[in-house]
């Protein structure tokens, strides 16, 4: 992965930077997420030559490595805020409070909480559910589709705020 460093041109626009910044990252994270979306789509095409005993464990893995990448990219993006605001501490960086309020407010819980289904009853039952209506193999598939709306939904609202904030910064410093 990429190597953690600071904003492009927070020396000189740090606002702006900061933003088009942030913008650029959630959108790749956005993509990150989409792609354990396409894995799992693409998945029955591999129905005729993988039997359902591989092919289910892999739809699974799939899910499972998007958003354990999805989170981590969500803490990259946290971290390479808080370096870039670092870089310029003189700097008044109260125009980044939306930004800065989805940071504090998510992630509301670990991976390691998320991935405990004693501790995700609603989602272990919407997932055992699904599971029963389908196929029993398809709970832990269900489990994890919960996880990945969990990590697209921190993305969006991380957008949502980006968003908010571009239409304010368009000509700003």
């Amino acid at each position: 992965m990429q190597q953690q460093q600071a904003y492009p041109d927070v020396a000189n626009q740090p606002l702006v930077s900061i933003v088009k910044g942030v913008d650029k990252d959630v959108e790749h994270g956005e993509d990150i997420i989409m792609l354990g979306y396409g894995l799992v789509l693409a998945a029955p095409m591999f129905a005729p030559i993988a039997p359902p005993h591989i092919l289910l464990p892999l739809m699974a893995l799939a899910f499972l490595v998007s958003v354990c990448v999805a989170r981590h990219h969500f803490h990259a993006i946290q971290h390479k805020l808080k370096l870039s605001m670092a870089l310029r501490q003189d700097y008044d960086f109260s125009r980044l409070k939306p930004i800065l309020d989805v940071f504090a407010e998510y992630p509301k819980f670990t991976l390691t909480h998320g991935f405990n289904p004693l501790k995700n009853l609603l989602r272990t039952a919407k997932s055992v559910l699904g599971a029963m209506m389908i196929n029993p193999f398809w709970m832990p598939i269900f489990y994890l589709l919960g996880l990945q709306f969990v990590e697209e939904k921190q993305l969006q609202v991380l957008n949502q705020a980006v968003l908010k904030l571009e239409q304010k910064t368009s000509g700003c410093d």
